[in-house]
């Protein structure tokens, strides 16, 4: 069974713009309900489909799986709720943990958060100076309500 862990902050300034090289994602849902959420999601030139369970703290189920790059390109076009999440994924490693840091364009434009995934919830983490305020409990922040309430409308 796959868990994920994971707490989610605003990120200040741009000292970590220097730190890593991003990669294009394109995401959509299938389902957006709170109890279960399917996701598609291109990176670059793969594709996955996830299934996630409701939150919990800040854990969840979570399954993954590869698919095609063409069905999944059509099913964001022709099947995913809208709008398409667009952002670019920076992966800055940090200690024993990585932090992936999402900047979001189109209709999220100007928000940006950094996720880290932990082995359990009270697990210690280094915070670099960028990090600012901690949205993980804020449901306004999760990708799937990002598609219902885009960030430009806040």
């Amino acid at each position: 069974m796959g868990k994920e862990i994971e707490r989610k902050f605003l990120v200040k300034g741009d000292a970590w713009r220097s730190l890593a090289k991003g990669k294009h994602y394109r995401q959509g849902y299938l389902n957006s309900a709170k109890e279960r959420t399917v996701r598609i999601r291109t990176i670059d030139d793969k594709a996955f489909l996830t299934v996630k369970g409701p939150t919990v703290g800040v854990t969840r189920l979570e399954f993954e799986y590869p698919i095609s790059f063409e069905d999944c390109t059509t099913m964001l076009d022709q099947l995913a709720e809208k709008p398409i999440i667009e952002k670019t994924r920076y992966k800055i490693p940090m200690g024993t943990h990585v932090w992936e840091i999402d900047e979001f364009f189109g209709v999220n434009a100007g928000l940006i958060v950094a996720e880290i995934e932990l082995e359990s919830e009270d697990t210690p983490f280094e915070k670099p100076e960028w990090i600012g305020e901690e949205v993980s409990g804020d449901p306004r922040y999760f990708n799937s309500n990002l598609v219902k309430h885009p960030f430009t409308t806040w």
